[in-house]
This record gives C-alpha cells, structure tokens and sequence, in this order.
C-alpha cells in the first residue's frame, strides 16, 4: 500500500488553524465533530482527517465550517477565502449582485456535478456573506502592512494567582487580526505565526506585568524550559502563569511578580509547560 503523502506546512498550519478555532469555540456553540460532519454532509471521520491535518481543507468544507463557527474563511485559509469570494464574483456583469443570487448562478452553470448536500452548503456560505457574516472579496487583500494574519483566541483560564480549572467565561478580546511583521518589529520572537495563539490571565499575582483579564500572546510549541521567563504551565492539575526559574536540578521556582506573592519551589517533573508568553496586549485606561 502507497503511503499518504504527507501535507504541505502551509496547508497543515490550515488545518491546525481550523482546528484551534473549532476547539475554541465548539462548547460555547454545542458543536462536535459529529454534528460538523452532518452538516458537511461527510463521516465523522472525514472531519477528523480535516482537523489532524491528514486531508487538505477544501473550500466547501471551509464554507460549512465558517458558518457554523460564525468567523471568516480568512481566520484559517487565505487560499480559500479567495477561492471561495471567485466563486461569487464569476464575472464583472455581475458586480450589482448579491453573494447568494451569484453563487446560484454559478451553481445553474457549473454545480451540475455537486451533491445537493454540497450545493446547500455553498448556497448558506454565500447567503451568510449577504449578511455580514463572510469575508467579502476586498477582505482577501493584504492590509497596510501587507502580511496581517488571523490568530486564534483559546478559550481557557490562565490563572495568575492560586490556579484555576479551565472552564467557560466571557472574553474581552476574541480572535484577533495582526502582522508578524509588526510583532517582530515590538521584538516578538517567534518561527511561525501559527504556533501563535492568544489567552486571558485572571488574577493579580502577576501585576503590574499582566494585570487582571489581560490578553496573552503565546506560543504553544514551546512545551519546555527555555530560559527565566513567563509561562503558561500545568502544575497539580491546575493552570498558571508565572514566572519560572530553574532552581538546581529538580525544581523550578515559581515567581509571581505581585511582591505580596511569596515565591514557591515546585518540582520539574510535576510541572508541564504548555506555551511561552510573549506579549501581553495591555489595555489601560487615559
């Protein structure tokens, strides 16, 4: 038996894109990954191969998944945002129309070989973009710095103070749009700007460094001990973010800026690092 070709980088930091937004989001909409797939009209396991990065995404699977995750095609594949806004923009006559009246004309002279399934899906995407829901065709452009990305919001709690179980609450920032240009210009070091993600820390013991509900860049592949710095870390079950520093061999010293928060020694191999924070996106009041 051929072995499966394995995906491009670029089409796998798709998938990994559209699984972090669909991880993120599903709880607070009721979905799964059964009830994505009926509304694709594929098998569970078409939408698993999809979002673990084995299949290329493909534009009617990104219409459905746009609409149900109520998010722009754009917030996890340039490519097929601007394949899907060509398939309502067959041709300048039709400038005056609406996404929808162009997408069923395109369907009476080409969708002949499409499933109904398929058909109503593309139809909903495009009838979603009539109102506001989808990206327009200008919004596949690049920006004024030319390179601005979607970055995914995870929706956890990120403790900065006794730790807190991950768990549902509302966001003051959700899924965010930016230039890695400009993150490395601020010095954000990072590989790829999909190993980006953003969360929320609760709590003081990090202040005035990161203040109560404030967003955190972060980068998930860092999953060790890189050097004194802040983390996002699993300790006892629980999720922190604090400073770590290496303390001789089997522990870390767990710092919290906050001076009225005593430090604490916790040992290594309890402690599992998630991600490295590399930005905190401050909002403070004038």
């Amino acid at each position: 038996m051929t072995k499966k070709k394995e995906l491009s980088p670029e089409l796998k930091a798709e998938c990994e894109a559209a699984k972090s937004l669909f991880v993120s989001k599903k709880n607070a909409l009721g979905l799964t990954q059964a009830s994505l797939a009926e509304a694709a009209d594929i098998s569970a396991a078409a939408v698993a191969m999809y979002l673990n990065g084995t299949n290329p995404l493909n534009s009617k699977f990104a219409a459905v998944l746009s609409r149900l995750l109520g998010v722009p095609v754009e917030s996890f594949s340039k490519r097929l945002a601007v394949e899907i806004a060509g398939l309502t923009s067959i041709n300048h006559q039709d400038a005056g129309l609406s996404a929808s009246e162009m997408v069923r004309q395109m369907l009476a002279a080409k969708g002949k070989g499409l499933s109904e399934a398929a058909r109503a899906n593309l139809l909903a995407a495009a009838e979603h973009s009539d109102l506001g829901g989808m990206v327009p065709v200008e919004s596949s452009r690049p920006g004024q710095v030319g390179d601005e990305v979607w970055i995914a919001h995870y929706d956890v709690r990120a403790a900065m103070g006794g730790g807190q179980i991950p768990h549902e609450y509302p966001e003051m920032l959700q899924d965010i749009r930016v230039s890695p240009k400009h993150l490395r210009d601020l010095g954000v070091t990072f590989k790829e700007h999909f190993h980006l993600k953003m969360i929320t820390g609760w709590g003081q013991s990090m202040a005035p460094t990161i203040k109560d509900r404030d967003p955190l860049l972060v980068d998930i592949t860092v999953r060790e001990f890189t050097g004194d710095g802040i983390y996002l870390f699993s300790h006892d079950d629980m999720l922190y973010v604090k400073r770590l520093q290496k303390k001789g061999k089997g522990h870390f010293k767990m710092i919290s800026d906050n001076k009225h928060h005593d430090p604490e020694d916790i040992r290594v191999d309890d402690t599992y690092i998630l991600a490295r924070v590399l930005l905190v996106w401050n909002a403070n009041l004038v």
